[in-house]
């Protein structure tokens, strides 16, 4: 699945592409599942940074079974079932990926739901467990419960034993949150969410803020942290806004920004590790369950783009290689 030039969903393009195979690092992964991503819908737009050098193959995590793996590869063979981290590519039949982004599927899922583990799991993981050190007894805010990462985040900070609170734009999106393991779901359209946050927490505040909404939210979100606390955003939107220095000084506070798609190889690998150890025994043993809104056809992912932009979505939307499954 190609596009030649940024546009709406129709320029995504099912083509016949020239056979790949894998370095002597990689895995070959013939791809019965990939999850579309914000991202990948921000490529298409040409509105990702630094998109006119990302792959023009979208798809940044996939699952299916290892078909070829590379010289220099140990711990996979043909045939291993696995889902994978991926730079581009997972819109496809099969993808080259390097063998320390590569995770085998937890028993309890199939294809369509362990394609959309690796992007999420990382994501939260490499935010909240690397970057914000949120453990057991602290308490965190997370932004959009519904949403790809929120639904993850919402999950993974329950079953480490975090008080979590999150915020969604309707009262049935709270409703989900707080089924998802959220002690507070705040509908951000009718409270406000720093006044709520903070009668949630008694005035503290809370430890850690994973904010996937950007500029508008910074302000606000600092009035949200506890003395010592941590906001990482992973969004870009909404361009520059003022920080608020006072605040953190006062409150020891700190901020981080970061994307995943663009991080090294071997940033990527530690992340991968940290989720293989710490994250993928909770999918195992179900305290962690992907949501999967809709599972829609490869060559019809234009359809599957317009289906997440309609902001109708709860969780993922997943694209299936129909040959593969």
């Amino acid at each position: 699945m190609v596009f030649d030039e940024p546009g709406p969903p129709e320029v995504l393009q099912w083509r016949d592409v020239a056979p790949i195979a894998p370095a002597a690092h990689e895995v070959l992964i013939r791809v019965e599942a990939t999850g579309i991503n914000n991202a990948d819908l921000m490529k298409r737009r040409g509105q990702y940074p630094n998109s006119a050098a990302a792959p023009q193959i979208l798809g940044l995590e996939c699952a299916g079974s290892v078909s070829a793996v590379g010289d220099d590869v140990a711990g996979f063979r043909v045939g291993d079932r696995v889902c994978a981290l991926l730079d581009g590519g997972g819109y496809a039949e099969e993808v080259a990926v390097a063998a320390t982004q590569v995770l085998a599927i937890p028993t309890a899922l199939d294809a369509a739901h362990a394609s959309i583990v690796p992007e999420a799991a990382c994501t939260v993981y490499s935010n909240l467990a690397m970057i914000a050190g949120l453990g057991s007894g602290q308490t965190v805010l997370i932004h959009g419960a519904t949403g790809g990462i929120g639904t993850f985040a919402v999950q993974w900070a329950h079953a480490i034993g975090a008080t979590v609170i999150t915020t969604a734009s309707t009262d049935s999106s709270a409703k989900i949150g707080r089924q998802l393991g959220a002690d507070t779901a705040i509908n951000y359209k009718t409270e406000d969410f720093v006044t709520a946050t903070l009668d949630a927490t008694d005035g503290r505040g809370v430890d850690a803020i994973l904010d996937v909404v950007g500029a508008d939210y910074l302000d606000r979100n600092l009035h949200c942290l506890a003395d010592d606390g941590h906001l990482v955003t992973i969004s870009g939107h909404g361009g520059s806004v003022p920080l608020d220095l006072s605040l953190l000084l006062e409150r020891r506070a700190s901020v981080s920004a970061t994307l995943l798609n663009p991080r090294p190889p071997e940033h990527k690998a530690a992340i991968v590790d940290g989720v293989r150890r710490d994250v993928m025994p909770l999918l195992e043993s179900g305290a962690i369950k992907p949501l999967v809104h809709a599972e829609v056809p490869m060559a019809e992912a234009a359809r599957g783009h317009a289906l997440l932009e309609s902001g109708s979505v709860v969780g993922r939307v997943v694209l299936v290689n129909a040959r593969q499954s």
